[in-house]
């Protein structure tokens, strides 16, 4: 049996004393660990929680230190031993400071430090997700977030959380390793069912968290970086066309309320503004040819200015500057009545990936239609029309050209007409017998 490294951690600094010890050192299930010395001068036991937990199986009592080596070696023993060397080199370079400047070094003062270089929490929260609040608060504060990227966040949370329970996978620094991102893969998409964008999204968010907890200092793990993500796939979505466009301003609707979501939605088509965006325009930032749209979604992008066309300008005419607007989840229920309305009842296929498997779904075509549908029109029409990318990105807001093209749908039309005008190679006149 290969010998236990560790050193023996019941040193002596000075005159103080330090090691490690177990919260429930008899426990079955992961106990936390304790980091203590005594201060002779206070005859006071100073005890502080690292937060870390460890089965007690993988602790050496002998040296009061988990074992990094042999058969009792924990998975995580690198990141622990990393962690906790922390706590007694941050005490040995804390009295070294205070034997310098002649100060004695209290249990009070060595708790400060504590708390101020580990930040820890009340006793009996859990660390992860303290951190995780503290993470979404500071964003919040910072207003470097939209509202629906506080709200991913705070569903990445919920699905943490449900994850914890449903796989009885206790979440703390160290246990971001490869046998955590196994369980949370297989969580996320075989019993959420996730399809590859949706994961490839959520396992992005989480993992801008664990870079946040790394340069707070919350740990030193940083197995996460190499988690990789499931690929990410092209949907195939709906785009509409001119002719969709002109069938749907024509159309008399039964009911106003109708009416008022096909203005809004053709609106966002001819505009290429996201939905969350429309709430922005007033009379002050409308001029007769343009909106000059400050962007909500990252503060720190400059103004964009978005053309009107006859048909945007009628629509705001129409509403006196301001768009008759309902909840998002609202408008998507509506948008789909008004063009079953319309009877655009016909069959189409969606297609998801999930893994390396393709899902194909026959849906109504109103059933596809959503308010991000606009968005990806206006690019579609756009492009199919031969306008620049980057001309394109000017009013869209896109950063990202490649993210921009994901919203290109080419449909079977396109297709013909471009192999027509490319491949127009004349046909000999010898019959084909």
């Amino acid at each position: 049996m290969t010998p236990n490294l560790a050193p023996i951690f019941v040193l002596r600094f000075h005159n103080m004393k330090y090691t490690f010890k177990l919260k429930e050192p008899n426990s079955e299930k992961e106990t936390l660990i304790f980091f203590t010395c005594f201060f002779k001068e206070e005859g006071k036991k100073f005890v502080y929680s690292t937060g870390e937990t460890i089965l007690p199986k993988h602790w050496d009592k002998e040296n009061k230190f988990p074992f990094v080596s042999g058969s009792k070696r924990a998975k995580t023993s690198e990141t622990l031993k990393q962690q906790l060397n922390r706590y007694s080199d941050l005490l040995i370079e804390t009295d070294s400071l205070y034997k310098r400047i002649k100060e004695t070094l209290t249990s009070a003062a060595l708790k400060k430090v504590f708390d101020e270089e580990f930040k820890r929490t009340v006793s009996g929260k859990n660390v992860f997700f303290d951190a995780y609040d503290e993470f979404i608060a500071e964003k919040k504060k910072g207003q470097v977030w939209s509202k629906a990227t506080i709200m991913r966040y705070d569903n990445i949370k919920n699905i943490l959380k449900n994850f914890e329970k449903v796989k009885k996978y206790k979440l703390t620094y160290s246990r971001i390793d490869k046998t955590f991102h196994n369980e949370f893969t297989s969580y996320c998409m075989d019993d959420l069912k996730h399809i590859n964008n949706t994961y490839a999204r959520n396992l992005s968010l989480f993992k801008t968290f664990m870079y946040w907890s790394l340069e707070k200092k919350y740990t030193f793990n940083n197995a996460f970086v190499g988690f990789k993500k499931v690929p990410k796939v092209i949907t195939n979505q709906i785009a509409l066309t001119i002719e969709d466009l002109n069938k749907l301003m024509q159309h008399e609707f039964k009911t106003e309320s109708l009416e008022r979501v096909r203005d809004v939605f053709v609106f966002a088509c001819v505009t290429g503004m996201r939905f969350g965006e429309l709430s922005l325009i007033t009379k002050s930032n409308v001029s007769e040819i343009s909106i000059m749209l400050k962007e909500d979604k990252d503060e720190t992008k400059e103004a964009r200015e978005i053309p009107l066309t006859s048909l945007s300008r009628y629509i705001l005419l129409k509403y006196d500057y301001k768009l008759p607007l309902i909840a998002n989840q609202k408008q998507n229920k509506y948008i789909k009545d008004c063009f079953q309305e319309l009877e655009y009842t016909h069959m189409v296929q969606k297609v998801t990936t999930k893994g390396k498997e393709n899902i194909k779904e026959d849906m109504f075509f109103y059933d596809r239609i959503s308010t991000h549908t606009a968005r990806r029109t206006f690019i579609t029409m756009m492009k199919r029309q031969g306008k620049s990318d980057k001309l394109i990105a000017s009013i869209t807001g896109h950063n990202d050209m490649k993210t921009l093209n994901q919203y290109y749908q080419v449909n079977d039309d396109e297709k013909k007409e471009a192999m027509d005008e490319v491949f127009s190679v004349e046909i000999p006149l010898k019959k084909i017998i």
